[in-house]
């Protein structure tokens, strides 16, 4: 056997020569670069079409679209603001001005009584025993008193004619006049007890409701007693006493009228939606408190549907003004700066509409209204929603208001109102 052959044929037993292990196929890895430099450039371009088209948007290329309105005309209430507590007009403890027993009670309780009405009764036995005695005092006195004058009269002509001393007669004067006396006070006595009566049966002092009954029928009661039978409460009229800045001070001064007309207040509930009840200003107080910087005040209201209740917390408002034929826009229209608050105002033709910044001076925010004081005129078309889209100059195009704020902004649409409508409040 050749040297060739051995090597190309080597023995059934002889060992295998090692593999090799298969490299990187280096088209794998071209295509794995080209997907990843293609998702690069996707998201590279569609993150720089995105600015391209807000930029488009803020410097007009495309209209934006924006919720417009007019600034209206009307006449606009200026409130002062504070919290105020209820208080009852008048507020009595009923107590009884005589000892003795509890007999009867004559009211129930919550129940509206007018002045004088019957509220409870004390035994009156001793007492009217007591004024029957000091009756009879004044019969007996009297009696003695009538004869002594007729003693009196008879001395007085014996002493004309020397048949008694002056003396005699001196004496008899002035056991008259002690008599006389006697029996004055006896009537007083009989007054006394006739009040004292009186007093047993306890009347109400005021008309107003009565509160828990605090002692019940058959115990025995003394006007030294602290806690009294009942309270009454006199809610018709009621009290309201509420607190404003101290700078509140000049600005009521400033708007009091010469015919010294009292300023209209409303009692709002917490809420600030439901308005409780009307009333007028009763009294400024004498001083502000230096404590804590504020005027206290008191207002008085009917309540004649009694939505007012003692001790009850409710929100004041007084009214200081009314500025007649004002500019109100909504409160959404009114947009902050580095130069103070702008409104975007809306220019132009029907198909090209543009939105302008321009200054204005709020005089107060009330109600979802801003009250304009300069910058805006009547009828002016002003971007209500979606400024935070717009540059000065931007074009923009009318939308409809989405959210739940559209129906309200909704309201701020349509035709130019007017320089002449009034919403009277």
């Amino acid at each position: 056997m050749s040297e060739s052959e051995t090597i190309a044929n080597p023995p059934a037993n002889a060992p295998l020569p090692p593999r090799k292990k298969p490299g990187p196929s280096w088209s794998l890895i071209i295509i794995g670069v080209a997907v990843m430099l293609g998702i690069g450039w996707y998201f590279f371009h569609r993150q720089a079409g995105a600015k391209t088209d807000a930029t488009a948007a803020r410097g007009g290329n495309f209209p934006v679209p924006v919720v417009t309105g007019h600034a209206r005309q009307k006449d606009v209430p200026i409130y002062l603001d504070g919290l105020g507590t209820v208080q009852a007009f008048n507020t009595v403890t009923i107590h009884t001005r005589v000892d003795g027993e509890l007999v009867k009670v004559a009211f129930t309780e919550g129940q509206d009584v007018k002045t004088g009405d019957s509220l409870a009764q004390i035994d009156p036995a001793p007492y009217q025993a007591a004024l029957d005695q000091v009756v009879a005092k004044k019969a007996q006195d009297a009696a003695q008193l009538a004869n002594a004058r007729a003693d009196l009269q008879r001395y007085a002509d014996l002493l004309k004619t020397d048949g008694t001393t002056q003396q005699t007669y001196d004496t008899q004067k002035a056991l008259v006049d002690q008599l006389d006396a006697t029996v004055n006070a006896d009537q007083a006595a009989i007054d006394a007890a006739k009040v004292n009566l009186a007093y047993t049966n306890i009347r109400s002092p005021i008309d107003g409701r009565t509160g828990i009954r605090q002692v019940d029928q058959g115990n025995i009661v003394h006007a030294s007693d602290a806690g009294g039978l009942v309270v009454l409460t006199q809610l018709k009229p009621i009290s309201i006493v509420f607190t404003l800045p101290e700078t509140a001070l000049s600005k009521l001064q400033a708007s009091q009228d010469p015919d010294g007309t009292a300023f209209t207040v409303l009692a709002v509930a917490r809420d600030n939606t439901n308005v409780l009840a009307t009333g007028q200003l009763a009294v400024i107080d004498n001083q502000i408190d230096s404590t804590t910087g504020t005027l206290k005040l008191k207002a008085t209201f009917a309540n004649e549907n009694l939505r007012l209740w003692p001790g009850q917390f409710v929100n004041v408002r007084l009214l200081l003004e009314t500025r007649e034929d004002s500019v109100v826009v909504p409160a959404s229209v009114v947009q902050r700066g580095p130069d103070g608050a702008f409104a975007f105002v809306v220019s132009g033709s029907q198909t090209n509409q543009v939105a302008k910044m321009r200054p204005i001076k709020v005089s107060q925010i009330d109600n979802g209204e801003a009250l304009i004081s300069d910058g805006l005129q009547p009828g002016e078309v002003v971007v209500v929603d979606g400024q935070y889209k717009l540059q000065d100059g931007s074009k923009i195009r009318p939308a409809e208001p989405t959210g739940g704020s559209g129906g309200a902004r909704k309201n701020w649409q349509g035709k130019n109102p007017g320089t002449n409508q009034v919403n009277k409040p």
